[in-house]
């Protein structure tokens, strides 16, 4: 009965029935087409060799996944910014060690181009991975013959030994060609350390700067001597380019009798003489700086037209054991709270803000660079935060708010410097609170040649010329990912003023 009464309403309208039949086909059509594409989707999301083995896979901000899976543009040329750092520092960092048992970096089925001998070019596929960390994986290659580890330079890359990563983090530069004013170029190992009571410390920089390495350059060891309520002092030595030794690929300097030299443990030995300015008392310094582990930044440079700087700070927290002599008197500082960072790049009308301190767990770094041509606008400051188990969070700020509640007098002007800053961000429910509280502060007219932080041609021509290097304590606030910090240390920061 159903089949004729359906024959009998096809017949009876048989354009609408067709219609209809038709409708009902399309939506069976698409149907299926969408139940086919989410079944895609499902296979692509649980398949773990996207791009490598394992549980979870790490891309670059912005990288498109269906772009990976076809090979196409995007796909062909990526890169992870600090890709080690992100390996050891936030994969395999001991804060993930109770849930994260491998990690393996991987670049797989890159378009390259071969040029041969003859000069032909060939395209090519190729894949860059870490054996050892592949298999640990669970995603090694099946092998035929022979074996597949890792060579020195995978276990360099990998798990570099300390002095290793001291090298590879400080090394020196060359000024790039498209660098205009080569004679502002300037690179420095800085240092400063803390007395144990507060009331001493030191700032010790080692400059080379000048047209490095066929014009005019030189070196100088410079430090300043600073005492809770008495005038800093600065001691001096210079040294011309034949008697500096430095390199680009290790961390050793040498300025004339004056040296950094990293040893096979990874402390560095910080040694020289110097002369005091005006008075030439001699000074003799002779220090073991230790960095302690998990605390450091990788480093980055920033480039704008002719310009260049860079940064990268290997011993966030550290120790120095060792004297500082003066005037036949000697500073002994044993396990004192200590920092190291390494600067270069062009400085001729540069400014920046800068700070690091200690704040019970925390060690925190804060900062921007501004260059001549940036006048009119500011980029953002970076605050980077670490503890005992390494990198916390990063934040971005768009300012320190200061209070210039002091007044330095440098040469016979006076000059407001600041009492007190506060740093606040909020990102992705994350919270930073950071108070800066100044117990003591010092200015430099940067019109009248070389500076504390290193300064490689006189007259900056700076709108803001007076350079202010501060001492003193600061309160963090801060709640990341759901847990809350609280402390308060000390820190050392610089801002122009």
């Amino acid at each position: 009965m159903i089949w004729q009464l359906a024959w009998r309403n096809v017949t009876f309208r048989p354009w609408r029935s067709a219609l209809l039949l038709l409708s009902y086909g399309l939506g069976v059509s698409v149907m299926i087409t969408l139940l086919a594409v989410g079944e895609a989707m499902l296979v692509q999301a649980r398949e773990e060799k996207l791009v490598g083995g394992g549980d979870i896979t790490v891309l670059p901000d912005g990288i498109d996944i269906e772009v990976l899976k076809t090979g196409g543009l995007g796909g062909m040329f990526f890169s992870v910014p600090n890709a080690r750092f992100v390996y050891q520092q936030v994969l395999a960092s001991p804060r993930n060690a109770a849930f994260v048992s491998a990690v393996a970096p991987q670049l797989d089925n890159k378009l390259l181009y071969l040029t041969t001998s003859s000069g032909v070019e060939l395209p090519v596929r190729a894949t860059g991975e870490l054996p050892d960390a592949t298999v640990a994986v669970g995603a090694g290659p099946s092998l035929r013959a022979g074996s597949w580890r890792n060579d020195d330079a995978d276990n360099r890359w990998a798990t570099p030994t300390l002095a290793e990563r001291r090298h590879d983090i400080d090394r020196f530069h060359l000024p790039p060609a498209s660098v205009a004013e080569r004679a502002s170029w300037g690179e420095w190992h800085y240092f400063n350390v803390l007395s144990n009571d507060a009331q001493q410390w030191a700032f010790i920089s080692f400059i080379v700067g000048g047209d490095i390495p066929n014009g005019e350059w030189g070196g100088q060891l410079l430090v300043t001597l600073h005492e809770v309520g008495k005038p800093a002092r600065r001691f001096t030595a210079t040294a011309q380019s034949a008697e500096v030794r430095f390199s680009t690929t290790d961390a050793d300097l040498r300025i004339g009798t004056a040296s950094v030299s990293v040893q096979s443990d990874g402390t560095y030995r910080v040694v020289g003489t110097a002369r005091e300015e005006q008075r030439g008392t001699p000074l003799t310094l002779n220090l073991m700086v230790a960095p302690i582990a998990n605390a450091e930044f990788p480093g980055a440079t920033l480039y704008s037209g002719d310009f260049a700087s860079g940064y990268a700070v290997p011993a966030l927290r550290a120790t120095a054991t060792g004297t500082i002599c003066a005037n036949k008197g000697c500073d002994e500082y044993v396990n004192a709270r200590a920092y190291h960072d390494h600067n270069w790049g062009v400085w001729r009308g540069v400014t920046w803000e800068w700070g690091s301190g200690r704040a019970g767990s925390l060690a925190l770094l804060y900062g921007r660079v501004q260059p001549p041509d940036s006048l009119q606008s500011s980029a953002p400051l970076f605050v980077y935060v670490t503890d005992s188990l390494g990198f916390v969070s990063l934040f971005r700020p768009s300012e320190v708010q200061y209070e210039d509640g002091r007044t330095v007098v440098v040469g016979n002007r006076a000059v407001r410097v600041p009492s007190r800053g506060v740093i606040e961000d909020i990102r992705n429910g994350d919270t930073l609170r950071v108070e800066l509280l100044v117990d003591d502060a010092v200015a430099t007219d940067t019109r009248a040649g070389l500076i504390d932080r290193g300064e490689a041609a006189a007259a900056r021509r700076l709108a803001r010329p007076y350079f202010v290097q501060m001492q003193g304590r600061i309160r963090v606030t801060m709640r990341v990912r759901g847990q809350r910090y609280e402390s308060e240390g000390t820190g050392f920061f610089e801002t122009y003023r």
